[in-house]
């Protein structure tokens, strides 16, 4: 058997053990509607779509929160089943249910209860739960306690009920902060006519002369936006066969008696634009052949009822769903339904004064709510709303809410401003900027140090205004960012719960950023997920600033792991927790923290889910900070060859290792190829290419680096040797993972540690010296170990700190223990517990 709605297929034999509602009902199966956040369309090999269960073979939609797939003429009949990642004022529990999604699962997907295998990559089949990732047969699915206790992870997840964040006319991609700019290919007119090509593919008009196709609109919106559905009936089918069928291909189950089709006259086009009316006007006196090949149109329409059975919801449930029944005539309001529905839902007691009755639009890409007026006659509404589209009535339902004074608040952070400003200044700023309005917006912190300052409205308009203006705003030549920030409830947070807190920087390591951003939103709550090309790493210790205990997890190369660790050492003291561990994941070219600390050389591809498992596991290690202070005598003449040299910092925390002469002059050369043409630059092993062919330009150079330099150990001068590049390492890892220093034991040394307090110094001859150091040949020269240091350089030479290069004018470099060590996470070696 196959289903006329949904294409669900099923054996005679099994029809009786079919657990799967079908798409047509899915809507009266939601228990708190919540709105999908479809990013651009895309190719899905081997996915499934949700409402026709047919495989995706052209662009389709998916979820960036759930697991939904759907096609881009089907995305109309998906309904708001994503799964509730934050409370928003509608509907907040507290107990989370599984929240099921079907299919899509690899083929070798197992059953929780009866361990046969319960993924297909033929058909949309099996049971996931999308917080805790528990999987079921459709059959084995119904008998799961509904609560999840959110699985493996439940440590690590920030739980959705402690988030917080009202965002009404904010798109779920700004909610959860998804960067649009890969939505540019695909934005033009997805929405006009989405649904006619789509639906046309499926049917092709029909050859075959005892059929015929038909064009069928659901109502006066599909009209409007000219989104049909094709249909293919037998040319002496009767008037409810074509009813019905019309009534299936909008996923409508109901009785077909109770709908009429009427013919798609010019009447409904008059209101439409001049142009169509000429055409059609035309058409008609072309001769019957033709008319033959272009399908009829149609419009479903429902026939006036006198009386209906409604269902109504009360909102104040804190668990489960349900709804009572409720028979209405001509003459009911509003009202007269509230005051009916009140004793049946034991609140006969109670003022109906107190209560309002509130419409809310399910739909795939928004829910919508509008308080219904207490004169209006509902059997009107209803019928209204059948007109305007019979698709929307199915996702359509009505809920009775008790009035509360409804809070209004918006946490919108604003980044880019200039720094060291006072909170005055700032609110000078933004008044000239923004025009803020200051009865409705305050600033409630301000970030002095980083130029930010984050401000709390209490009107969403404003808010939305505030946030579109931002973006199109410049101060002192630098854009301003503007971020949704939620609401983390800390007082919610359960004892053991350490919320994981995920930086990924998608420009790093050969793009892999993005799948892992995806990834990691769905194994996470998408709120603690971060993207740092967003607003850089301030906007996510901002969020998790009330925390008790939290973790981090940077995905990236060594300067991104170096820019977060920046930010926590500015932020640390307003953090309730303010030493969190920090753990990686390696997507640049270098990753020697990463080596070092057992991540990995580099990401390729693991599965994500056992990389926070990992995460879990780590253990926690100390590990020491550097201050450099560069102390320039007077400025470099930069413009020898044209190429104008970045501006030297003066003040820059190191983490893994420090070089002045070849060593940073080779990634200066490699710092100029990329600006040049960074396209090249987006994989690991060319990169490493460019940096073996600028070495080779140099190999011939003789420099005399221990002339120009004179360097202090503790207060000690040390002698230098021959040598023409001089490197501070703080981790055993240099330049991808050579150890420069070497293993021998030497008993004037210290065997180096990371958190030892000491910085060791080494030398190396030149560039056939640092390529047998890469090799594993030899080590560097051991010069010093020490804690303080101070290099005079008598000429501009050039230095880079963790793989940022410059050409750094004579004068003095310092460098000296930074504060507090840094709590960072080392992979823990035994083999994951299965």
């Amino acid at each position: 058997f196959i289903s006329t709605v949904c294409n669900f297929m099923s054996h005679e034999k099994c029809l009786k053990n079919v657990k799967i509602p079908c798409s047509c009902i899915a809507p009266s199966l939601v228990r708190v509607p919540v709105a999908h956040c479809f990013g651009p369309p895309g190719h899905y090999k081997k996915k499934f779509c949700t409402v026709c269960r047919k495989s995706l073979e052209s662009p389709a939609f998916r979820c960036e929160v759930c697991e939904l797939h759907v096609h881009t003429d089907c995305i109309l009949f998906a309904c708001s089943d994503c799964r509730q990642c934050h409370q928003d004022g509608h509907l907040d529990h507290d107990t989370y249910h599984h929240h099921w999604r079907e299919g899509n699962l690899s083929s070798s997907a197992r059953c929780e209860f009866c361990k046969k295998t319960c993924g297909s990559s033929e058909v949309l089949s099996g049971m996931r739960c999308e917080w805790c990732g528990i999987l079921a047969h459709a059959a084995c699915y119904v008998i799961v306690t509904p609560e999840c206790t959110f699985g493996r992870l439940r440590n690590m997840i920030l739980p959705p009920n402690c988030v917080q964040l009202f965002s009404r006319n904010f798109s779920k991609l700004h909610c959860f902060r998804i960067s649009e700019n890969l939505q540019t290919e695909s934005d033009g007119d997805d929405d006009v006519d989405g649904s006619t090509q789509g639906s046309a593919k499926d049917i092709q008009i029909s050859t075959d002369s005892s059929k015929q196709t038909l064009k069928i609109f659901d109502g006066n919106d599909a009209v409007k936006r000219n989104q049909f559905r094709l249909i293919s009936v037998p040319r002496i089918a009767k008037n409810e066969e074509v009813v019905e069928a019309a009534l299936r291909a909008y996923y409508i189950n109901d009785d077909q008696q109770e709908y009429e089709l009427q013919t798609f006259t010019q009447q409904v086009l008059l209101s439409d634009d001049v142009i169509n009316r000429n055409d059609a006007a035309e058409d008609s006196n072309l001769g019957s052949v033709f008319r033959e090949s272009v399908p009829e149109a149609w419009i479903i329409r429902a026939k006036p009822k006198d009386e209906e059975v409604i269902r109504i919801y009360p909102a104040w449930l804190k668990v489960g769903m349900a709804y009572v029944s409720l028979r209405v005539n001509k003459d009911s309001t509003v009202q007269t339904v509230i005051k009916e529905v009140l004793p049946l839902l034991g609140r006969q007691t109670e003022c109906l004064q107190s209560f309002k009755l509130v419409e809310v639009l399910m739909g795939s890409k928004q829910v919508q709510r509008m308080v219904l007026d207490n004169q209006e006659l509902i059997l009107n509404r209803l019928k209204d709303i059948r007109k305007t589209s019979i698709r929307q009535m199915n996702q359509t339902r009505f809920y009775i809410v008790e009035n509360s004074k409804s809070i209004v608040q918006v946490n919108l952070f604003v980044g880019g401003l200039p720094p060291q400003l006072s909170p005055e200044e700032y609110t000078n700023i933004l008044k000239e900027e923004l025009a803020i309005k200051t009865n409705v917006v305050s600033v409630s912190h301000v970030y002095q140090a980083q130029g930010a300052v984050v401000l709390q409205i209490s009107c969403f308009s404003e808010a939305e205004r505030i946030y579109m203006l931002v973006k199109d705003t410049v101060v002192n030549d630098k854009p301003l960012n503007a971020v949704v920030l939620p609401t983390v409830m800390a007082s919610k947070i359960p004892q053991n719960c350490c919320p994981l807190l995920v930086f990924v920087n998608p420009k790093s390591g050969g793009l892999k950023g993005r799948d892992l951003l995806y990834s990691f939103r769905k194994l996470l709550n998408p709120h603690q997920v971060f993207e740092l090309t967003n607003g850089g790493p301030l906007p996510g210790f901002h969020m998790f600033s009330k925390v008790p205990s939290f973790r981090v997890l940077v995905c990236g190369g060594d300067g991104t792991v170096g820019w977060v660790l920046g930010a926590l050492e500015e932020i640390r003291h307003k953090l309730v927790c303010s030493e969190p561990s920090v753990a990686i994941l390696p997507l640049g070219t270098g990753n020697d923290l990463g080596r070092v600390l057992r991540w990995g050389a580099g990401y390729s591809g693991e599965d994500p889910y056992s990389i926070l498992v990992s995460v879990d596991e780590a253990d926690d290690v100390l590990m020491d900070r550097w201050t450099i202070l560069l102390d320039a005598e007077e400025p470099a003449e930069g413009a020898e060859n044209g190429i104008a040299e970045p501006e030297p910092p003066k003040i820059v925390q190191m983490n893994n290792y420090c070089g002045l002469g070849i060593d940073a002059e080779l990634s200066l050369d490699f710092h100029h190829a990329r600006e040049e043409e960074p396209g090249k630059f987006n994989s690991r092993f060319h990169n490493k290419g460019v940096y073996v062919k600028v070495g080779l330009q140099k190999i011939s150079h003789t420099r005399n680096l221990h002339k120009d330099i004179k360097l202090q150990v503790d207060q000690h001068e040390v002698e230098l040797p021959s040598i023409e590049g001089l490197i501070f390492i703080n981790i055993p890892s240099w330049g991808s993972g050579a150890d420069l220093w070497g293993s021998e034991s030497d008993n004037r040394f210290e065997k180096p540690r990371i958190d030892d307090g000491l910085l060791e110094v080494v030398g190396v001859t030149g560039v056939v010296h640092m390529g047998q150091v890469q090799g594993g040949f030899r080590s560097g020269i051991r010069i010093a170990q020490g804690s303080y240091f101070r290099v005079t350089l008598l000429k501009p030479i050039p230095v880079q700190v963790d793989g940022e290069p410059w050409i750094q004018a004579p004068g003095q470099i310092i460098i000296s223990a930074a504060g507090p060590k840094v709590h960072m996470l080392k992979k823990s070696k035994q083999k994951q517990k299965k």
